[in-house]
Formats: structure tokens, sequence, C-alpha cells
């Protein structure tokens, strides 16, 4: 009995010795998520609800910031020019990354270098790609413009304006929308190392019952990439929701032409570091945060009907 008592407790103090050890290891990154993560989001709650202008006491006004959220027409505008952008975006996204993998997954000569190529705009920081993409759309001495213009001439011996792109209020978002198709280094390489799991006797059994190249495409290919498809389909709506730096970038943060580019990322910017409306600003950043969870949600209850996992036994 003695020895059994004496056992628990050399138990218990070892126990207590890792648990003291592990908090010790741990305690300053414990430190740094309570007070750089978890007070951040507590406070930002808390503020959303009071009338806050950063340099004066909150004020207590219940649920009037989200009220207002739903009568303030720049912040309607704001959410209908980010869905209409993720709606645009995340297709064109998706399609062109994966087909210039499919592209990238032949046997042709010269392949790192192509991967490489691919690869290497998402390398250059935002800020600079923006300026970039900024000369490049000018409307009057964009080489965009240039090219156009020289290859209508070219070829239909006529002068053809190019489009005002970036100035231009039905352009605005295609051009940004281009520029994310222009960053497709990191899901093509995702999705590249799908493909390259795809297994070559489920391709080599479609061969042999006569389905063509195309046929295994759609009937094989595509159904065991779909986990892939579906990772950058929820990061993606994920990014566009909270697009940000590039429209920043290229409109100074005035979301012109007529605020066509005033997303809402950046009416969050503009309430919180322009208005000093610290209070409508946190009610905003929690309606983006429950806009994106409940979209995330939907898209993953509805996922089971498209998402092919390798070993499913579904029916």
């Amino acid at each position: 009995m003695a020895a059994s008592i004496t056992r628990r407790r050399r138990v218990s103090q070892t126990t207590w010795r890792n648990l003291v050890l592990g908090l010790a290891f741990c305690g300053l990154w414990i430190i740094g998520l309570l007070a750089f993560r978890a007070y951040p989001i507590l406070a930002a709650f808390w503020y959303s609800f009071t009338d806050y202008h950063g340099m004066m006491t909150p004020t207590f006004i219940g649920l009037q910031n989200y009220a207002h959220l739903f009568e303030d027409p720049d912040v309607g505008n704001s959410v209908q020019n980010t869905l209409i952008y993720t709606l645009m975006a995340i297709p064109a996204g998706i399609i062109s990354a994966l087909t210039i993998a499919i592209i990238l997954n032949t046997r042709m000569r010269a392949l790192p270098f192509y991967r490489t190529l691919f690869f290497l705009p998402i390398l250059v920081p935002d800020v600079a790609l923006s300026i970039v993409w900024l000369q490049m759309f000018n409307p009057q001495f964009g080489l965009i413009n240039a090219l156009i213009e020289g290859f209508a001439k070219l070829v239909f011996g006529v002068s053809i304006a190019g489009p005002g792109w970036l100035a231009n209020v039905t352009w605005a978002k295609p051009t940004l929308v281009l520029l994310n198709v222009w960053l497709i280094g990191q899901p093509m390489i995702i999705y590249l190392a799908a493909l390259q799991d795809v297994p070559q006797d489920l391709l080599d059994a479609a061969a042999v019952d006569g389905a063509n190249w195309f046929q295994r495409l759609l009937s094989v290919t595509i159904p065991m990439v779909t986990p892939v498809i579906f990772y950058q389909l929820v990061t993606g709506l994920i990014g566009s929701l909270q697009l940000f730096t590039q429209p920043f970038v290229i409109t100074g943060g005035t979301g012109t032409p007529a605020q066509s580019m005033m997303f809402y990322a950046m009416q969050l910017y503009r309430e919180a570091f322009e208005n000093f409306n610290m209070g409508q600003a946190e009610a905003m950043a929690w309606m983006l945060f429950l806009a994106v969870l409940l979209l995330s949600y939907i898209v993953f209850r509805t996922s089971a009907g498209w998402v092919y996992y390798g070993g499913d036994e579904r029916k």
C-alpha cells in the first residue's frame, strides 16, 4: 500500500515537472499569442459595440455600428465591388492555374525553364507589381495598348485604340482579375504536384477502354485533383474577400474610377485610418470575419458532392 502511494507521488511529481518545463519552453509563445492575437481580437469585438475614435474613451452604443453598415451606401458599394471581383477572380484563377499545370505536366523541351517562368511573378512584391501593372495598362502610353494598336495596324491596316483599362469603370475589375491570373505561380505548382500524383493505372485503364485524352482528363485527372481545387477555392475565396494591396496602390486609396475599385478592405481602412471611426471599422472587420466563416462553411458543406479523395467509398 505504501509503495503504491509512493509510486503515485512519483508519477504526479514527474508529470508536474514535465508540465512546468513545457510551460517554460512555450511561455514566450503563449504570452505572444495572448498579447498579440487573443487580446486584439477580443478588444476589436468590444470596440465594435462602441463609439470609438482612437484618442478618446470608447462609449458603448450597442448594435448601432452594425446597423449603420446596412445603411451606409459606401459600405454597400464596397461589398458589391468585392463580390463582383470574387465571382470573376476565383474561376479565372482556378481555370488558368490548372490549365497551365496540365500543359506543363506534359513532356516538352525546356520544361524546367517554363515552370520557372510561370512561377517568377509570385516572387515580385505586391506593391512593385501593382505599380508595374499600372504602367503597363495605362490607356495613353501603356505597353498593352501599344501592342494592341500595333497588332491592329499590322494585321488589319487600321488604327484601333485600346480600352481604358484601370481608368475605365467597365475594365477596371477585369484588369485586376488579369493581375490575379498573372500571379498563378503558387497554385500552379500545387496543381502540378497533384497531377503527378494521379495514378497512371487509372489513365491506362481508361485508355484501354477507348477514352481519348480529353475524356481521360474529364473522367480521371480532374476528379483526382478535386481536393486541390477545393483547397484553392477556399483560399482564393478568403483572399478575394480581403483584397487590399493591389487596388490600394493602383488607385492611391481613392477607389477610382467612380469608386469601382473601392473594395471592402479598402473601405474598412478608410473608416479606421482616414475617418478615425474605429468602432465602425471594427464592426466591418467582424462582419467580414462572419462572411468568410459563412461562405467557407457553405463550401465545406457542399464539397462532399464534388470532391473525391482517394479510397473514398461514398455512394
